[in-house]
């Protein structure tokens, strides 16, 4: 996609109109409780809007709406062709509004619009549209019974489900979601993240012209005690996907056990080492990875590279080449194009991200916060792994950098944390890079590069980085179909007498 100028992009923003109500059963409505709340623009503090705050009633009536379309198989029973091509619709209307929803999702989050035009938006797409893609692929099975047997195992939809969403990534992690859900047959109710509502309720909007029908696809803004938590403990939903911070997480899991134990799929957090060994080849290369995977949206972004483990025959070299690449990374206007650091989301979270500057070990470059939303790419030298800078998600442009003497040092210490979301390795050895990427507990592993894989690749944490699914790939329709057991007897009525 080519890029506008700034002034192109602060006209598109002008004109745009948001969505601020809630959408339920094929249409836009307003909260029961008439309550509302403010969604700013994070890089100025400007109201955006006021978007309706949604509680336990609304909840309860999306969830019926999402029942009722289940039960009377207007999407559940839906062809897959059929479901297929309503999501292919779909991906060209987000298409044609690609721009709009660009300019829209920068505005809502603090995102750079670079982003937004260049990975987010076309992401969005692309993922909606492999599901859409593997509706009619995936096939059931038939295990090896008798001759007088057929047994089938088939999928089904698993119902109505909650989808939880992240502020970092409002559009993308929407798609993740609905992707795979909606692929399979499912009713849905999402919950966008309070800070950044405006693209998902947009996109409901262009799902309904698509032909999605009325209650398969609800969105209830609001907050996490007035939606999200109805939402993990209403009795008529039968499984909940979440993604975002640990802590929060884990209340799912209360909110199931005390409800109807319904099933729980968490990605959560991360503390994500990238290991630079001293046989590291080309490292201006593993520069720019480590600074990408620091940086990248800011350092939001929960399989960011936080903590850069390098060995010491290598560090002083490494560490001169991210201070030049860091510098390719400008703060500025989001809706800039030139900006590749943007605002963060909210005024606490940069209040907490500063919190952990202020007690920074030995800072190599940046440091510094400026008018209250924007943070410099900042690399910081920490004694050990035992600072907070080492083990507690920041989830801002920080990066803390650990030097190690030998290879099973530097593994050591990248297990060495509560969390197994991702990991890189840089490191000339093949055979070291085998040997280190199977002794990395995390759920991607990426050698000699930064990244997650990509849709064909699931993407999940091991230990309190999430469990029960993963995002992406084939891997993830498993998460939204529930498995049945067809058993035929084929035994004719001699073969019965007989038994």
């Amino acid at each position: 996609m080519t890029l506008l100028t700034k002034d192109e992009y602060k006209a598109i923003a002008a004109e745009l109109e948001f969505p601020t109500s809630a959408f339920v059963d094929g249409g836009y409505r307003p909260a029961a409780s008439g309550k509302t709340f403010a969604t700013v623009n994070p890089a100025t503090g400007e109201e955006l809007a006021q978007i309706v705050a949604c509680g336990a009633e609304d909840v309860d009536f999306a969830v019926l709406k999402a029942r009722e379309a289940f039960d009377d198989g207007r999407w559940s029973r839906l062809h897959p062709s059929e479901r297929k091509d309503v999501l292919i619709r779909l991906c060209k209307l987000l298409t044609r509004n690609a721009r709009e929803l660009a300019v829209m999702e920068s505005l809502d989050s603090g995102k750079t619009i670079y982003d937004c035009e260049i990975v987010d938006v076309p992401e969005t797409i692309h993922c909606l549209k492999w599901h859409a893609e593997a509706i009619d692929k995936i096939y059931d099975q038939v295990s090896p019974a008798s001759d007088d047997h057929i047994a089938m195992v088939v999928r089904e939809p698993i119902g109505v489900v909650g989808l939880i969403l992240p502020w970092n990534f409002p559009l993308l992690m929407l798609a993740w979601k609905i992707g795979p859900a909606l692929a399979a047959g499912c009713s849905v109710i999402v919950k966008p993240a309070e800070e950044t509502s405006l693209t998902a309720l947009r996109l409901a909007e262009l799902a309904m012209e698509a032909g999605v029908p009325r209650g398969v696809l609800n969105v209830l803004p609001g907050g996490g005690a007035q939606v999200g938590e109805p939402i993990g403990r209403h009795m008529d939903i039968d499984m909940v996907s979440f993604t975002g911070s640990t802590v929060t997480g884990k209340r799912f899991l209360t909110y199931s056990a005390e409800s109807n134990a319904k099933e729980v799929v968490l990605e959560m957090g991360g503390k994500n080492p990238a290991v630079v060994m001293d046989d590291a080849e080309n490292l201006d290369r593993v520069a720019a990875h480590v600074v990408n995977g620091a940086f990248w949206n800011m350092g939001e972004n929960c399989s960011a590279s936080s903590r850069l483990i390098v060995h010491k025959a290598v560090k002083d070299a490494l560490l001169e080449r991210i201070a030049a690449h860091a510098r390719e990374w400008p703060l500025g206007d989001p809706l800039d194009p030139e900006t590749r650091l943007g605002a963060l989301v909210s005024e606490t979270h940069f209040n907490k991200v500063c919190g952990y500057l202020d007690h920074a070990g030995k800072t190599i470059i940046g440091g510094k916060a400026h008018d209250g939303a924007f943070v410099e790419a900042t690399v910081v030298e920490v004694p050990g792994n035992d600072v907070a800078l080492a083990r507690e998600e920041v989830f801002g442009p920080v990066l803390s950098v650990i030097e190690v003497s030998s290879f099973d040092e530097a593994i050591k210490i990248a297990n060495d944390t509560e969390y197994g979301l991702c990991a890189s390795l840089f490191t000339a050895n093949a055979k070291r890079a085998i040997r280190g990427a199977r002794m990395l507990r995390a759920g991607t592993v990426t050698v000699n590069s930064y990244g997650e894989g990509d849709i064909t690749t699931p993407f999940g944490g091991f230990k309190q980085s999430g469990f029960g699914g993963r995002d992406n790939g084939i891997h993830a329709h498993d998460q939204y179909t529930a498995l049945k057991t067809i058993w035929i007897d084929l035994a004719d009525d001699e073969d019965e007498a007989v038994d």
